[in-house]
């Protein structure tokens, strides 16, 4: 029978989690990007009931998580003793990125120890690992002292979990499945990934909440987009990592996005489509009109104008959305910067993949 358990975690809760990880089991646990669903990282046959119960390819690999240390009383916490039973190598600037940005939303890719499962990492040599900054998580965690993978918890590549009712709604057929409520997450889009792994440069795999620009700010670290320098290995043998396929966070109903005032025309290039159709719209900007397209009810949406608003609610505002039965639902383009690389990112993906009958995910 599915476990819910109320956002004001119980001790005995989190003991019970932590129990169900060690007999290889599935937790459902919020994190400060997504909720994730758990399962002990060194137990194989609980990693294939992840692969199993989100529908994922066996070669799309996971990202372990793991807690921090306690800090006590040292000016910086030592992350080595946590890591190093994973990877094969620590360089100066993966700890110069670990201790910025842990616990955070920063995913890191290294080459594996050889004793990380295979399953695990897509039968790759590299293995991408984050500690996430969310209290419940740390706190179960802490208590299993081991690496728990955590994709999202929702099926493969659909829109990606915010709330425990998200993940209930998700697997309401899964009876087993114990979710820790957290409530809803604070940042709402996936972790940013970096490849350590060539040991020389730190190469952008997914874009996320931090930026380059940040990292180089207090790190002095540079980021290099993939095929950026010549120097690196070629693209096509970068690691694979998790949201990194075309098509992903893909709602149901079709989706697509609109040029800055071109909304109109958006609609005008969708003839296909039948009469309803949702509009997501800046809260900065004026009501749109309905003239001209007589034949076309839609709806605006406000969206936040901010970029970390606007991340907040994007997995929120399209699970609404596809649960109100549109035909068509339309998303304005984000302006340009670095700080809206990683909702494009994922607006990108849910487009390509949008569409009761899409087989893209199929096809990546």
């Amino acid at each position: 029978m599915s476990t819910d358990s109320t956002p004001l975690q119980s001790s005995a809760v989190i003991n019970e989690a932590v129990q169900t990880l060690r007999d290889g089991g599935l937790v459902a646990f919020p994190t400060e990007t997504v909720y994730g669903l758990g399962a002990d990282a060194r137990n194989p046959e609980a990693i294939n009931k992840i692969f199993s119960t989100k529908g994922r390819p066996a070669n799309h690999p996971l990202i372990v998580h793991l807690a921090a240390p306690d800090k006590f009383d040292q000016t910086q916490v030592d992350w080595v003793p946590l890591v190093a039973p994973w990877v094969r190598d620590l360089s100066e600037d993966a700890l110069k990125l670990v201790n910025a940005f842990w616990p955070g939303p920063l995913t890191l890719v290294f080459k594996k120890d050889k004793s990380v499962l295979n399953k695990l990492t897509g039968g790759q040599d590299t293995v991408a690992i984050r500690a996430p900054a969310h209290p419940m998580a740390q706190e179960l965690l802490r208590k299993f002292k081991g690496g728990v993978v955590a994709p999202s918890a929702n099926r493969f590549g659909k829109v990606s979990p915010t709330s425990a009712a998200d993940v209930r709604n998700e697997f309401e057929d899964i009876l087993d499945l114990m979710i820790l409520d957290g409530g809803d997450c604070e940042l709402g889009i996936e972790s940013t990934i970096i490849d350590m792994s060539s040991g020389d440069k730190a190469i952008l795999l997914r874009p996320g909440v931090i930026t380059p620009k940040e990292i180089f700010a207090k790190t002095g670290i540079k980021v290099y987009q993939a095929g950026e320098t010549k120097h690196e290995r070629h693209e096509l043998a970068l690691p694979r990592v998790s949201g990194s396929l075309r098509a992903h966070y893909a709602p149901n109903t079709p989706l697509r996005l609109y040029a800055p005032g071109r909304v109109l025309d958006a609609l005008s290039e969708f003839p296909d489509t039948k009469s309803r159709v949702a509009v997501a719209v800046w809260d900065s900007e004026s009501s749109l009109s309905e003239d001209g397209h007589p034949s076309v009810h839609f709806e605006e949406v406000e969206v936040p104008s901010d970029s970390s608003g606007f991340a907040n609610r994007l997995y929120r505002s399209l699970r609404d959305l596809d649960q109100q039965g549109w035909d068509l639902i339309l998303f304005p383009e984000p302006p340009p910067g670095e700080e809206w690389d990683g909702v494009r990112d994922r607006l990108q993906r849910a487009c390509f993949g949008s569409g009761p009958s899409s087989s893209s995910q199929d096809s990546n």
